[in-house]
């Protein structure tokens, strides 16, 4: 199982560390998707930023 990260909201008025959490999952800007493994540490990352997310469950 993965995980389908998008960036729903901008990032522009955000703490540097919810920046920076974003970067580390892989996106760059509005709209931008990014399929991560089901793991521990990304779920974290998810936690961190729930309010500029989207998070889907696909089948790899």
């Amino acid at each position: 199982m993965a995980l389908k990260v998008t960036q729903v909201r901008s990032a522009i008025a955000t703490k540097p560390k919810h920046r920076a959490t974003l970067r580390a999952l892989g996106l760059r800007g509005i709209g931008q998707s990014n399929v991560l493994p089901d793991r521990p540490e990304i779920h974290g990352m998810i936690a961190r930023v729930p309010h500029l997310i989207k998070v889907e469950e696909v089948k790899e």
